[in-house]
């Protein structure tokens, strides 16, 4: 067996009200589309095509990394007619499966199950049952309990909206099947559309029997249709990673209250406090506390830290044994060796500090290299940019750097030295050096200060 797929990501999704195509929304930091792609490529395939709509070309440019073949349906005239756009490109020996791009928590195990059950007959389908089936079409079985129809629901009878097994929309069929059923289908129904759904009928008229797989939750299936559905499904992904991350030894203070919009590698004896954001690609050591409202991107952070509150760290790789924040910034290309402490309103950019360094409050180091056990005391700032470039700022190891310093780079301040509070250096600073730019203290006797005419 050898198998195609085929993802309809055409729809307009008019009930987002956005100019963003409906698959192009993001869940959990990855777009609807990307999702279901990535659950897709999971299973052993030949090719999988994506049929886009017209005017859709932002879906096709923004990923373009995808390894997929794409498929342009000019015109939404159903399910049906934009499968058929796809089919010249599957062989008719290939099983075909069909997915939806806006529904994104199929599972891969679920997938796996309908390929299977395709096997004997050439033709599975995926239902679910729910308590209100509303929106979905109808499963319709004969007294043998096998499947002869599916009726959307603006056609069914009273009778049938009240059966509660519905059709995903998510099926597997033999190309060769495929290819003959769907010029087949017709368009007399409600929508005027041509729905694949309909190549039931001409199964069960063929005598090839339709198996069914049961969906494990309704929520794998639920497609999103507007801003409240996409919602919900995201607090849906984010309890599910929640419950894998606490089962390898992670702990969440609060699994409602955690979002994790990426990959993380992470190891036992973690805990996080509420609403930590993790994105992109972090990876995270044993033993790390992480603080209330804390956003981690792109970054390494290595065992025993602990990241207070309010803290964004974005790209950098933080050794073992430091303390960050409350409310620090790390920007992209900062290094923290071991041990360092970076305070309350500190701002660190492509930066490399040395262990047990202190940087503690209030205070800019950016295109920098501070040395090992070095202070930087409240206020101090690298002046790195003149207006056209960026200029490095080198600190040795052993700095004593005051309050409210301001180092105009390029400038080197080399180990052993110290530099005095309101200091402002646009000099090399030699080792074990005292460095010094105020004015000598003055007073006015009985000064009187200005006064509104």
């Amino acid at each position: 067996m050898t198998l195609s797929i085929v993802i309809l990501a055409a729809g307009k999704g008019k009930r987002m009200y956005s100019d963003l195509p409906k698959v192009l929304h993001c869940l959990a930091g990855k777009s609807l589309l990307e999702h279901v792609f990535d659950t897709a490529s999971s299973l052993p395939y030949r090719e999988i095509h994506v049929v886009y709509g017209h005017g859709g070309e932002q879906v096709k440019e923004q990923l373009a990394e995808l390894d997929v073949n794409w498929v342009l349906q000019d015109q939404q005239l159903g399910t049906a007619h934009a499968v058929q756009q796809a089919l010249p490109l599957v062989p008719d020996k290939d099983d075909v499966l069909i997915l939806y791009g806006d529904v994104p928590l199929i599972t891969d195990e679920t997938l796996s199950s309908l390929v299977q059950a395709a096997q004997e007959s050439g033709f599975a389908l995926l239902t679910a049952y729910l308590e209100d089936p509303r929106g979905y079409g109808r499963i319709i079985r004969d007294e043998l309990d096998n499947i002869k129809q599916i009726v959307e629901e603006k056609d069914c009878n009273d009778e049938q909206r009240r059966i509660c097994e519905i059709n995903s929309g998510l099926m597997v069929v033999k190309g060769s099947l495929l290819k003959k059923w769907i010029v087949a289908v017709e368009n007399s129904n409600q929508q005027n559309e041509y729905y694949l759904t309909d190549i039931v009928e001409l199964a069960v008229f063929e005598d090839v029997e339709v198996k069914s797989v049961l969906a494990d939750s309704s929520i794998e299936i639920q497609g999103i249709n507007n801003r409240s559905q996409l919602a919900e499904a995201e607090r849906y992904y984010q309890l599910i990673q929640a419950h894998h991350l606490m089962q390898r030894g992670v702990g969440l203070l609060d699994p409602a209250r955690f979002d994790l919009r990426g990959n993380l590698e992470v190891g036992t004896d973690s805990v996080f406090d509420i609403n930590v954001i993790i994105e992109g690609r972090v990876k995270i050591g044993n033993n790390v506390q992480i603080g209330s409202n804390c956003y981690i991107k792109d970054s390494i952070i290595a065992d025993n830290v602990t990241i207070h509150p309010n803290t964004h760290i974005d790209s950098a790789v933080i050794g073992s044994g430091c303390r960050i924040g409350p409310f620090a910034r790390l920007r992209p290309d900062t290094t923290l060796n071991n041990d360092v402490h970076i305070g309350n309103f500190v701002e660190i950019k492509k930066a490399d500090i040395g262990k047990e360094t202190k940087v503690n409050h209030l205070s800019y180091v950016g295109d920098s290299h501070v040395g090992s056990k070095s202070n930087i005391g409240a206020g101090v700032i690298t002046c790195n940019y003149d207006g056209a470039n960026k200029h490095l700022t080198t600190i040795g190891d052993n700095v004593f750097v005051g309050s409210d310093v301001q180092l105009i780079a390029p400038v080197n301040v080399k180990s052993g030295s110290t530099i005095a509070a309101g200091t402002t250096i646009s000099k090399d600073v030699s080792e074990n050096a005292l460095a010094i730019t105020r004015i000598e203290q003055r007073e006015i006797q009985n000064w009187k200060r200005p006064k509104k005419k």
